[in-house]
C-alpha cells in the first residue's frame, strides 16, 4: 500500500480516474476537443478543483502530442493564430470579470446557450458567411474571456467551427492544435504559480501510458465516420457536457 500512498488516492479513486482518463482520450481522438471538460465531471467526485486542473493541463499537452500524427496535415493555422490573438486579449478581462461576476451564475448561462445552439445547429442551422478574420478573433475573445470566468472557453469555438460547416477533419484538427498552445502556456503558468507539485506528477505519469491508446481507438472510430455522425457526435457530447454544468452550477447555489 506504500505504492498508493504517493498518489494521495484509495484503489477505488484510483481505478475511477484511469477509467474516466481512458473514455476521455478516447473523445478527444474522435473530436479534437472534450478531453478537460470530459475529466473535470469525472475528477470532481474525488478531487477538489485546485489538484485537478494542473493534472488535466498536463495531460493535456501531452495527449496533444499523441494527436499529432493523426491530425497534422488537418490543422487550419490561419484560423488558430486568429483565435489565439483573441484569447490573448479575453483572457485577461475574464480573470478580471472574475472578481465582480458569480463564476456560477456565467457557468449556468454558457451551458444554457450551448445547448440552445446545440439544438439549433442540430436543426441544420449554419452561417459560412462568419468564417472571417474579424469573427474569429472576437470568438478568440469571447473563448479567452470564458476561460477565464468558467473554463470553458473551449465550446464557443467548438460552436463557431459546426456553424461555418467546416469538414471534421479541419476542426478536429485546428482544435486539437489551439489547445495544445493554450494548456502549455496555462500549464507552465500553473507550473510558475507553485500548484503543480510532486503529487501532481506522481498522479500524472503513470495516465500518459493510457493517453495513446485511447487516442488510437477515439481516431479509428473518426476515420469510420461519416460527417453526419461526427456532428451528431459532438452535438451530443456538448449537451451532455452542459447539462452536467448545469447541475453542477444549480448545486453550488
Amino acid at each position: 500500500m506504500d505504492f498508493l500512498s504517493y498518489f494521495e488516492l484509495s484503489l477505488i479513486e484510483i481505478y475511477l480516474v484511469v477509467l474516466v482518463v481512458f473514455i476521455a482520450s478516447i473523445i478527444r481522438g474522435f473530436n479534437g476537443f472534450g478531453f478537460s471538460a470530459t475529466c473535470i465531471s469525472g475528477f470532481s467526485f474525488i478531487l477538489p478543483a485546485i489538484e485537478i486542473v494542473p493534472i488535466i493541463l498536463a495531460l493535456e499537452v501531452i495527449i496533444s502530442i499523441f494527436m499529432i500524427p493523426y491530425v497534422w496535415n488537418k490543422i487550419d493555422w490561419n484560423f488558430v493564430f486568429k483565435l489565439l490573438i483573441g484569447i490573448t486579449i479575453g483572457s485577461p478581462i475574464g480573470l478580471y470579470l472574475l472578481k465582480y461576476l458569480s463564476s456560477d451564475v456565467t457557468h449556468l448561462s454558457v451551458c444554457v446557450l450551448v445547448i440552445f445552439f446545440s439544438f439549433l445547429l442540430m436543426k441544420g442551422y449554419e452561417n459560412k458567411k462568419i468564417d472571417n478574420g474579424y469573427v474569429k478573433m472576437f470568438t478568440g475573445i469571447i473563448s479567452g474571456t470564458l476561460n477565464g470566468l468558467t473554463t470553458l472557453g473551449g465550446m464557443p469555438v467548438a460552436l463557431f467551427l459546426l456553424v461555418t460547416s467546416i469538414q471534421p477533419a479541419v476542426i478536429r484538427g485546428s482544435l486539437a492544435a489551439l489547445f495544445f498552445l493554450t494548456d502549455l502556456y496555462a500549464f507552465v503558468l500553473s507550473f510558475l504559480a507553485g500548484i503543480v507539485d510532486i503529487t501532481t506528477i506522481y498522479r500524472t505519469l503513470p495516465l500518459i501510458i493510457i493517453l495513446p491508446i485511447g487516442v488510437y481507438i477515439g481516431d479509428k472510430f473518426f476515420v469510420k465516420s461519416k460527417e453526419e455522425t461526427y456532428r451528431a457526435v459532438v452535438f451530443y457530447f456538448l449537451i451532455f457536457i452542459s447539462i452536467l454544468g448545469v447541475f453542477r452550477a444549480i448545486n453550488n447555489f
